[in-house]
């Protein structure tokens, strides 16, 4: 069983699939193939699988998530000649397991981004595996931290989470929170039989479709939902490389004196924060104001800048300067790529 700091049930986590075929071992040798000719869109990935709990700690002001499944392929975005492409992580031999962290406001529920976040893996006092943890979105977990890492058989481990601290700007109750540097231990036991009695569903009928498979359903630990409507003045909507963008004109003491653009990138289906992004937005013709990714109690994360001239009848046309930098699980690798100007309508 595992044996997690925090949990309250040592258990596989549920999904929102329906029923599941536990048909095959996730291993180097018998991944499904992918979807041939995929759309350059947000697409229904090949399969999906539970996963098992690990345990929560505390990292400061931070609480974090650490969860384990099957090792899985995932792609990195790279710029290679001017455009940014993305590149599979393959599955390794030695990989044993895929290990996810989620850090969140235990307060407000607000999943993290940007708080550069590390992690570690030893036994009996001995480093086992310490691998890159990339920052990823996945259509079952939203954006998390992740990474294939290698264990050496069943037994004991001792999991570090260390995190750098948050650097973007933060306002309201969030203002100077999340900045310190902190780290987390959650000592877990592993065992082959139980990460290959992790339940997983093959989704013949529907990969390679249009749409996303629904997030899971975690009782303890947040999944990143963008708000489904935000605070001020609405400024519309606008969609560029399948990215959703909703804008609002937010006035309140805490954004400073002028009135603050606030634009909230979320994925198409499902509606989980786009973290990433380099942003800019033009004012009714205006030269682009660079938008900085923030958090917001109410806004949560999100892009803005305080503009003077900013009212609920501005024309506002936002520039994607570089699209999400973060890892992408099956599913997300071809989407938000090439990501034209936007308007808000």
């Amino acid at each position: 069983m595992l044996l997690g700091v925090g949990t309250v049930a040592l258990r596989s986590l549920t999904g929102c699939t329906g029923s599941v075929s536990n048909m095959f071992e996730m291993s180097p040798g018998n991944t499904p193939p992918l979807v041939e000719n995929r759309l350059s869109a947000v697409y229904v990935p090949t399969h999906v699988e539970r996963m098992n709990m690990v345990g929560t700690g505390t990292l400061g002001e931070i609480r974090v998530g650490l969860m384990y499944s099957y090792p899985h392929r995932f792609w990195t975005i790279e710029k290679e000649n001017g455009e940014y492409v993305t590149n599979q992580v393959k599955i390794r031999q030695e990989d044993s397991v895929h290990l996810m962290a989620i850090p969140w406001d235990g307060e407000t529920g607000t999943v993290l981004p940007n708080t550069g976040l590390s992690v570690e893996i030893t036994r009996d006092g001995e480093l086992v595996s310490e691998e890159v943890i990339y920052p990823m979105l996945s259509q079952r977990m939203g954006f998390h931290y992740g990474a294939n890492f290698s264990l050496d058989g069943d037994g004991t481990y001792d999991v570090t989470a260390s995190a750098g601290g948050v650097s973007i700007p933060r306002y309201g109750s969030f203002e100077g929170m999340f900045g310190s540097a902190a780290e987390t231990t959650v000592t877990f036991e592993f065992s082959e039989r139980e990460l290959n009695d992790i339940p997983y569903q093959l989704l013949r009928d529907k990969q390679g479709q249009r749409g996303a498979v629904k997030p899971m359903e975690m009782e303890m630990i947040p999944t990143g939902y963008a708000p489904d409507s935000l605070p001020g003045t609405p400024l519309g909507r606008g969609t560029s490389g399948d990215a959703v963008f909703l804008g609002s004109v937010v006035e309140a003491e805490r954004f400073g004196s002028g009135p603050y653009l606030a634009l909230s990138a979320r994925t198409p289906h499902n509606g989980l924060v786009i973290p990433g992004i380099a942003l800019s937005a033009s004012i009714d013709g205006s030269d682009p104001v660079e938008l900085s990714p923030a958090l917001d109690p109410e806004l949560n994360f999100h892009y803005g800048a305080t503009v003077d001239d900013l009212s609920a009848d501005s024309a506002v046309e936002g520039t994607v300067d570089v699209p999400p930098q973060v890892a992408r699980h099956e599913g997300y690798e071809t989407a938000f790529l090439v990501m034209p100007t936007f308007g808000l309508e």
